[in-house]
């Protein structure tokens, strides 16, 4: 027997941590809010439940019974949806669930995952979980994706680059013509993955669409994740799927906590599926309005990168924490990312003239930059 055992080498823990998992930050999720304020933090849907959800929820059975492992009704109406074999559908708890997945299934230590940045903020934790080292590339002068820089990054170490689309949390989409050519520089073993958790926002004619012919169908690299947390707004059931080659799938699959997706999540995601017309008068609701938002921003002063998904981007900054503190006092609670910019998301109506007047009482005071999404 030993004198005594290795005092554990990260603060007050009791076991031996990995010091990489130590020293990261956890995932922060958008603030939540009070009955009184505006919750512009999360990219969540404003509207309730698309018709029929909530009978499909409670038509769906005993919780105490072990759902589906295979979500298998629900891959076989996305199959039916994208006209693609379904081996090459997968479902899970949230789009960033599969994300996690595919990162583990390709990448441990000494490998690279490069994606642009700023960027999905829960990017660079997945990566680190998954032992590689993260490859980031500064977006643009537009705060949009800079794919000849990200292609110039990939080295024999790279297992896989990530492209959002439209970009959480700046919101411009990346091009058809652009991402072609991306793809066409990647090595054919190297993963793409295509984040599209926005993709029904995009009303962008040139916008990369991840199902057609340059995204999955025309690449076997490419793998496209979608969610029905955003437009569909089913956050809080926690579903996502995604789109590609079926052995790609299947490695993702073998690292996957099993059933993971409830029945109740799947059978609200198979009863949303089932009312696009109710779906589309919702999103174009969301769009006009972010729209809307977008134009009276850069009147009074700032300088809105084009956004496509649900949401707006102020680069506030080092006065960034300063600016959502103004906000919260006003009963709208966004989201700050601290010496960047804030994230708003598109709330209800009656929350867009409250976010109007926080904007136009804080520009003036803030420093101009020669950046992306800040005062021209």
């Amino acid at each position: 027997m030993t004198d005594a055992a290795p005092t554990p080498p990260h603060d007050d823990a009791p076991v031996r941590i990995r010091p990489e998992i130590a020293a990261l930050p956890a995932y922060k999720q958008g603030k939540q809010a009070d009955a009184s304020a505006h919750k512009l933090s999360s990219n969540e849907n404003p509207f309730d439940p698309l018709p029929g959800v909530l009978e499909a929820l409670n038509a769906a059975g005993a919780i105490n019974r072990y759902p589906d492992a295979t979500a298998g009704r629900l891959r076989d109406a996305l199959a039916d949806r994208y006209d693609v074999p379904v081996g090459a559908v997968h479902a899970a708890a949230g789009s960033v669930s599969i994300l996690a997945q595919l990162i583990s299934a390709v990448a441990g230590p000494g490998d690279e995952i490069v994606y642009a940045w700023r960027s999905f903020e829960a990017y660079p934790m997945l990566v680190t979980v998954a032992g590689a080292t993260s490859v980031t590339v500064p977006l643009d002068a537009d705060a949009r994706h800079d794919l000849d820089a990200m292609a110039d990054a990939i080295t024999p170490r790279t297992r896989a680059v990530i492209v959002c689309s439209p970009n959480n949390p700046t919101g411009p989409a990346v091009h058809r013509d652009e991402f072609a050519r991306f793809v066409a520089r990647v090595p054919a073993d190297v993963l793409i993955i295509l984040d599209e958790a926005y993709a029904e926002f995009v009303t962008d004619p040139d916008a990369v669409d991840g199902l057609g012919a340059e995204g999955f169908t025309g690449h076997a690299n490419v793998v496209i994740l979608r969610t029905f947390s955003k437009a569909y707004g089913l956050a809080g059931l926690r579903i996502g799927y995604a789109i590609g080659h079926p052995r790609i799938l299947d490695a993702a699959r073998s690292t996957a906590v099993p059933l993971s997706v409830t029945a109740h999540a799947e059978e609200a995601a198979l009863a949303s599926l089932a009312v696009e017309k109710a779906l589309r008068e919702r999103v174009a609701t969301i769009v006009e309005r972010r729209d809307r938002l977008a134009a009276a921003l850069r009147e009074i002063g700032w300088a809105v990168p084009e956004p496509h998904g649900n949401f707006v981007w102020l680069a506030t900054r080092e006065r960034t924490l300063d600016v959502a503190e103004q906000f919260e006092r006003a009963g709208l609670i966004v989201r700050p990312f601290a010496g960047d910019g804030i994230r708003i998301s598109v709330g209800e109506e009656e929350s867009v003239d409250k976010v109007l007047r926080v904007a136009a009482s804080v520009v003036e005071n803030l420093p101009r930059h020669p950046s992306p999404g800040t005062l021209g």
